[in-house]
C-alpha cells in the first residue's frame, strides 16, 4: 500500500483567510498501514482557481519532483501573492521505495489588504460622554445593497479596541478581537468570510465596540492606557459571478448610537440593562433616523497586520455542582472547577429588576466570596431584566477568573440550571495527554493545564482575576515547553514574540511585560538601591528562550532569522552591562516566590546570562550563522568560567547555597564536570536538609526535576513530585486546587490565605513542572539537532510508585504515543507509537527485551539493539511497537540518568 496524504496545513492552520506572509508555509501529514514509511519526494501545486488546481495545473506554482523528506515548514515559491486573491493547492509524495500517493484533498488560503493604499475605509466611533467615567459600549450599523450572483464577499475588519460584528444579525467572528497588542506600533486585521450571510437586495452590518485593552482597564496601569475611546476600521469586498467588484467600507455614512451595554470593562465587569435593547438594530431595514454620524479619527501611524494569534472563543460550557441560599438571601454556586470566562444566566423577573453576578475564586472560612486578593478589580456583572418572559444574558468585553458565583437579586429560588460556566480562551488545539497511575498526579496534570487555558488569552496572563493579566515574559518562557507540550501554541507564542520585539528598547533590553502598556514608564524604582531596573533575569531572557523553544517543538526556523537581531542585541546589551562577565545585582525580582531561599540576584542574571548566549549560539548554527555560533560559544564558555571563579567554591557550594543556585548552574552547564559532581551532592542535601521538599521559585521550579533526573537522581525527582507536605504541587490539590496557585503557600493550614495583595489561584508559572512529565517521566523529547520531532527521543524514566504511565503528543509530523507499565516481579512493557515521515530512538528501560513478543534480534525481519547500563537503545522507522523485558533498576545500579540537550 501506498501512502495517503492528510492535514493540509498553510501556516499551522487549515485553510486561513487573510494572511500577509508572502512566502507561506505547508504543512502535511503521511498516514499508512505499515511501519518504516518515509517521505523520499513531493511535489506541490497552487492554483490560482479549483478548476486549475483539479487539472494539475499550477498556474501559480508547480515545484515539481523535490527530493526531499520535509513535509512541515515548506516554503512557498511561486508567482507573487496578490492582495484578496484565494490560493488552492494539493501535494503529493513519494515513499522510501518510489511509490507515489494519491493528491491530497484540495487546501486553500487567501491573502488580506496587502498595503496601505488599498485601505479605503476610516476609522470610526463615538464620542463620548464627558460627564460618565464609565462609557456606553457604542452601536454602530450600516444598510447596503447586494445584487444577484454573488461569489464571494470577505470582511476585513479590526479596531482599536473590541469590536462584534454581525452580518444580518448573525455573529461573525470570535470573542475579544482584534486581540492585544502594542497599539502604537500595530494592530491586528481579521478575515472573514461572509458569503452565505448576504441577501440580494438590502442587506445590514452590525457592530458593538468594546474599551478592551485599548481603552479601558489594563491591570493596575489604569483606563486609557492606549487611547481615550474605541474605534473601529471595516472594509468588505463583495465580488459578483460577472466578475465586478463592490466595496462597503467603514465612513461617515454609518450610524451610531448607545444601548444596553451601559459599560464593560476587562477589569471592572459589566452593566447590562435590557430595557434598552434595540430589536433589530443589526438588520435591513430598521429605522436609524434618531441615530448619530459617527466620529471619524483622523488616521493611525501604526501597522496593520494580519491576525496571528488564535481567535479566542467559549471552549467549554460548565454546569454548577451545589447551590446553597446565604443568609442574606443570596445563592453561592460552586462551578466545581476554577475557570476563566464569565457566568450566563437565565432569569424571569419583573421589568427593572436588577441582578448581580459576583465572581471569586475561593470562601472565607465562613463561606463568603474570597474578594480581597482582587485588588481593585471587580468580578461583577449586573442584569437589568426587560421583564420579557424567559431572559438569558451573558457579559460582552469583560471575563473573569472563579470557581464560586453568587447571584444576588435573583427573583425566586435558583437552581443549578440558573447559571452556566462559559470556559474562553485562546483557540489553542489540544496537542499533549497524559495519565498515570497515581490519581494525584493526574490532578496536577489537569490543574497544569487549566491554568494554561484560564491564562493563554491573546497573550500569556499572570492571572485572571485581579487588576493585573499582564503578559509577564518570565512567567511564559519558564512554562513555554510545557505549553507546548499541552496545546498547539505555534501560532499564539508567534504572535507574542512579535509583542516582545516590539517593545524592546533602544539599548536592546526586553521588558518584563508585553505588549508594554506603558509599563516601562510606570515601572518602579528600586527601594533598595534607588535606580531604575531596564531589565530582569529570566525575564527579558524570554526572547531568546521562546523563539528557541517554537524551533525545537515546531521545526520554525523562520522565527529565528525573523529575530535573530534583536536577539542579539539582547545578548549585547546583556554583556554591555557586565563587569567582567558578571551581571549585576539590581532590581531583579529573582527567584521570584521561593520559600525560605533567597537565590542571590547575581547568581541568578549571570546564570539566565549564559544560557541566553548558549541559545544563541545554537540560533546561529540552526540558521547557518557559522562565524556567530562560534563566536558565542566562546563567549558562553567564558561567561560559564566567570560564574564559577565569582560564584562557586571549590567544594562545588554555590553562592547563597538555594536549590535555584544549584539548579540553573546544572541546566545550564555552567560547571565543570568536578564542581557538577559536588554540586549535585549540595543539591540533593539541601532537599532532604527541607525534608524533601523544595524551595524553588518561579525561575528555578521548571528546571528543578530535570537537573535531578539530569544528574541521576530520579529517586529524589519522583519524591519532589508526590511530596504531600508544604511546600508542594501536592499540598495545593489536597486542599481542594483545580488550577495550579501562584504562591506555594497561597493557603495553608497554619496561616490561611496569604497577603491579599498578591495572591492567585490561577497562575500557570509553578506548573512548569509539566514539561518534565512529558520529557523525562513519558520520555517524550524532541531531538533539537533535527527538531519538529522528525527525530524524537523515546525514553521514558519510571520511578517513585508510579506503575503506569501514558502519553502522546501532537506533533507536526503525527501523533507519538508512549505507554509505559511495571508489574509487581518487575517486568516492564513499553508501548510506542511513531508517526510516518519520521525515526525514533527508543532506549527502553530495559535489558533481555522482546519486541511485538519475539526475542530482541531473532526473526526475519530483526531490528537491531544495543545494551547499555540505562537499558536497551533501539533505533526505529514510523509505526507502532511493543517492548517487554526486565525493568532497569537505577538507583541499585547508581547509574546516571540519560542527558538530553537544553
Amino acid at each position: 500500500m501506498t501512502v495517503s496524504v492528510t492535514a493540509c496545513k498553510t501556516e499551522y492552520l487549515m485553510n486561513p483567510l487573510g494572511l500577509d506572509c508572502l512566502e507561506p508555509r505547508f504543512f502535511w501529514q503521511l498516514e499508512a498501514d505499515r511501519r518504516n514509511v518515509r517521505q523520499s519526494t513531493y511535489q506541490i501545486v497552487v492554483a490560482s482557481t479549483k478548476e486549475d488546481l483539479e487539472l494539475d495545473r499550477g498556474d501559480q506554482w508547480d515545484s515539481g519532483k523535490i527530493d526531499s523528506d520535509d513535509s512541515i515548514q515548506v516554503v512557498y515559491a511561486g508567482k507573487a501573492l496578490q492582495s484578496e486573491k484565494l490560493y488552492f493547492w494539493k501535494v503529493r509524495v513519494w515513499d522510501e521505495q518510489g511509490q507515489v500517493s494519491a493528491w491530497s484533498e484540495p487546501a486553500f488560503w487567501s491573502m488580506g489588504i496587502l498595503s496601505r493604499s488599498e485601505w479605503k475605509g476610516k476609522w470610526i466611533g463615538r464620542k463620548a460622554k464627558p460627564e460618565l467615567n464609565m462609557q456606553p459600549s457604542p452601536f454602530l450599523r450600516k444598510e447596503f445593497s447586494v445584487r444577484s450572483d454573488i461569489r464571494r464577499a470577505m470582511v476585513y475588519v479590526t479596531a482599536l479596541g473590541l469590536f462584534q460584528l454581525k452580518v444580518n444579525g448573525q455573529p461573525v467572528g470570535h470573542l475579544f478581537a482584534p486581540g492585544w497588542t502594542d497599539y502604537d506600533k500595530r494592530v491586528q486585521v481579521h478575515a472573514y468570510e461572509v458569503t452565505e450571510q448576504l441577501t440580494q437586495g438590502a442587506n445590514a452590518f452590525g457592530v458593538i465596540l468594546g474599551d478592551g485593552w485599548y481603552a479601558g482597564t489594563v491591570g493596575f496601569l489604569g483606563r486609557h492606557v492606549y487611547g481615550e475611546r474605541p474605534f473601529f476600521l471595516m472594509q468588505a469586498c463583495l465580488e459578483y459571478e460577472d466578475g465586478s467588484r463592490e466595496i462597503v467600507t467603514t465612513d461617515a455614512t454609518w450610524r451610531t448610537t448607545e444601548g444596553p451595554i451601559r459599560y464593560s470593562d476587562l477589569i471592572k465587569g459589566e452593566i447590562y440593562d435590557a430595557r434598552l435593547e434595540l430589536t433589530g438594530w443589526d438588520r435591513a431595514g430598521y429605522d436609524d433616523s434618531d441615530w448619530e454620524t459617527p466620529d471619524i479619527r483622523s488616521g493611525y501611524n501604526g501597522l496593520l497586520v494580519a491576525a496571528v494569534e488564535p481567535p479566542i472563543r467559549i471552549m467549554k460550557t460548565m454546569k454548577p455542582i451545589t447551590v446553597r441560599r446565604t443568609e442574606a438571601g443570596s445563592y453561592i454556586f460552586d462551578m466545581g472547577q476554577n475557570m476563566v470566562g464569565w457566568t450566563e444566566v437565565n432569569v424571569q423577573g419583573a421589568a427593572g429588576t436588577q441582578i448581580t453576578l459576583s465572581h471569586a475564586e475561593m470562601l472565607n472560612p465562613d463561606g463568603s466570596l474570597y474578594l480581597d486578593n482582587l485588588r481593585v478589580a471587580v468580578q461583577q456583572d449586573h442584569y437589568i431584566l426587560k421583564g420579557d418572559g424567559e431572559e438569558k444574558y451573558e457579559p460582552h468585553f469583560t471575563f473573569h477568573g472563579f470557581r464560586y458565583v453568587e447571584v444576588i437579586g435573583y427573583p425566586g429560588e435558583p437552581d443549578l440550571t440558573a447559571i452556566t460556566g462559559k470556559v474562553i480562551h485562546s483557540d489553542t488545539p489540544v496537542a499533549g495527554a497524559l495519565e498515570t497511575s497515581d490519581g494525584m498526579v493526574n490532578q496536577l496534570y489537569a490543574n497544569i493545564t487549566w491554568g494554561q487555558r484560564g491564562n493563554f488569552l491573546s497573550v500569556p496572563t499572570d492571572c485572571p482575576q485581579r487588576d493585573e493579566r499582564l503578559g509577564w515574559t518570565g512567567d511564559a518562557q519558564i512554562f513555554a515547553r510545557t505549553a507546548s507540550y499541552n496545546m498547539d501554541v505555534s501560532r499564539f507564542f508567534t504572535k507574542y514574540m512579535q509583542d516582545i520585539i516590539d517593545c524592546q528598547q533602544p539599548s536592546g533590553a526586553f521588558t518584563d511585560v508585553a505588549p508594554d502598556a506603558g509599563w516601562i514608564r510606570h515601572k518602579m524604582w528600586n527601594t533598595r538601591l534607588n535606580w531604575f531596573a531596564p531589565d530582569n533575569a529570566g525575564w527579558g531572557d524570554a526572547g531568546v528562550i521562546i523563539p528557541w523553544t517554537l524551533y525545537t517543538m515546531y521545526g520554525d526556523k523562520r522565527i529565528l532569522q525573523t529575530h535573530y537581531d534583536a536577539m542579539v542585541r539582547w545578548v549585547d546589551y546583556l554583556t554591555s552591562s557586565t563587569d567582567n562577565l558578571i551581571r549585576p545585582n539590581y532590581a531583579n525580582y529573582g527567584d521570584w516566590l521561593s520559600i525560605e531561599a533567597d537565590t542571590p540576584n547575581e547568581v541568578l542574571a549571570t546564570a539566565y546570562f549564559a544560557y541566553s548566549t548558549k541559545l544563541l549560539s545554537k540560533i546561529a548554527g540552526a540558521i547557518g550563522r557559522v562565524e556567530d555560533q562560534l563566536l558565542y560559544e566562546t563567549h558562553f564558555t567564558n561567561i560559564a568560567k566567570a560564574f564559577c571563579e565569582r560564584f562557586v567554591r571549590s567544594d562545588g557550594r554555590i553562592h547563597g547555597e538555594t536549590q535555584t543556585g544549584y539548579v540553573l548552574a546544572l541546566h545550564f552547564g555552567l560547571l565543570t564536570p568536578e564542581l557538577k559532581t559536588l554540586a549535585i551532592r549540595h543539591l540533593t542535601n539541601n532537599i532532604r536538609a527541607r525534608g524533601d521538599r523544595l524551595s524553588t521559585g518561579f525561575l528555578g521550579v521548571g528546571y528543578l526535576l530535570p537537573a535531578l533526573m539530569e544528574s541521576g537522581e530520579s529517586d529524589v525527582a519522583y519524591t519532589l513530585l508526590t511530596q504531600k507536605a508544604f511546600p508542594s504541587w501536592m499540598y495545593s490539590i489536597l486542599h481542594g486546587a483545580t488550577t495550579i496557585w501562584e504562591r506555594w503557600d497561597g493557603w495553608t493550614e497554619d496561616k490561611g490565605f496569604q497577603t491579599p495583595s498578591m495572591n492567585s489561584f490561577n497562575h500557570y508559572s509553578l506548573g512548569s513542572v509539566g514539561e518534565w512529565m512529558f520529557r523525562y517521566m513519558a520520555g517524550i523529547e524532541a531531538d533539537s539537532s533535527v527538531p519538529g520531532f522528525r527525530h524524537s527521543f523515546i525514553r521514558p524514566q519510571p520511578g517513585g510508585d508510579l506503575k503506569h504511565v501514558k502519553a502522546s503528543y501532537a506533533s507536526l509530523y503525527g501523533r507519538i504515543a508512549v505507554e509505559w507499565s511495571l508489574i509487581e516481579a518487575g517486568e516492564l512493557t513499553l508501548i510506542v507509537e511513531i508517526p510516518a515521515n519520521t525515526t525514533a530512538s527508543v532506549l527502553v528501560p530495559a535489558r533481555n527485551i522482546s519486541i511485538d513478543g519475539v526475542k530482541a534480534g531473532e526473526g526475519d525481519a530483526a531490528i537491531p539493539v544495543l545494551e547499555q547500563t540505562e537499558g536497551t537503545q533501539v533505533k526505529l522507522g514510523s509505526g507502532t511497537y511493543t517492548f517487554t523485558g526486565r525493568a532497569v533498576n537505577k538507583q541499585s545500579e547508581g547509574q546516571q540518568s540519560v542527558g538530553y540537550l537544553t
